[in-house]
């Protein structure tokens, strides 16, 4: 992400969560009692519906962002055990640099804050009031609530933003399942406001970091250590 200066946007089925973006999320079954015409048709109509919001999981790419910089089990579980970095954007900014041609319906990425359910609340598709899109790609458990989740969210991207990851060209198949491949964004240096370096991060890792990010990003960059409070379990960031 630093180095070569842009986002990744990963397929809606292709995340840690089984939950996250899934169809039954919505509540197709219940057809209008008024519907004119008749039961085959309404159930033709339902089943299309819910192949509608398996489509749009299968055509939509995320790219998930928190409003958290210092959860412990998040730095464990994505920064490996604390040797990594977290980088601070300017959101703003970042959406300033949308490529005109990054969606293939000449669409910006939506900003959507996540929202956490205890229960599946499933909402009736035949309620018009109803944003189900954007449910759909916003409801995920509560047990995730702890990650203050900001997800970047482009349906059908550009295939010119379309590349493998390195494990994969290191691993390359014959066919590919098309969700398997990610799309990248790219973004103006002065998006990246700061970077907060982990407990473990290695030394030489961390100069090399902040040499490159000085020169090559944005040399008003704001960088920080995190540190161990000693008198409650939290992180602290400090201003290096």
């Amino acid at each position: 992400m630093i180095g070569y200066s842009n986002l990744q946007f990963t397929n809606a089925t292709q995340l840690n969560d089984p939950f996250d973006c899934h169809p039954k999320l919505i509540d197709y079954s219940n057809v209008p009692e008024n519907k004119p015409y008749g039961e085959i048709l309404g159930e033709w109509r339902k089943k299309t519906e819910e192949n509608g919001a398996t489509n749009l999981r299968n055509e939509t790419w995320l790219c998930s962002l928190s409003k958290k910089n210092n959860s412990i089990l998040m730095w464990s579980h994505y920064c490996y055990n604390h040797k990594g970095v977290c980088i601070g954007l300017d959101l703003d900014k970042v959406m300033e640099s949308v490529p005109p041609m990054f969606g293939q319906l000449f669409m910006e990425p939506l900003v959507i804050d996540v929202q956490y359910k205890t229960l599946i609340e499933r909402p009736n598709k035949y309620i018009p009031t109803q944003d189900l899109f954007t449910y759909q790609w916003r409801t995920k458990a509560k047990e995730w609530e702890y990650e203050k989740e900001v997800r970047l969210v482009i349906p059908k991207p550009s295939h010119r933003y379309a590349a493998f990851t390195k494990e994969q060209t290191e691993h390359p198949k014959e066919i590919w399942d098309c969700r398997e491949i990610h799309y990248y964004m790219p973004l103006k240096g002065e998006c990246f406001e700061s970077i907060y370096f982990g407990v473990n991060t290695d030394k030489s890792e961390k100069e090399s970091i902040i040499q490159y990010a000085r020169k090559k990003l944005n040399p008003e960059i704001k960088l920080y250590q995190m540190q161990v409070d000693e008198n409650e379990f939290r992180l602290k960031p400090e201003i290096i």
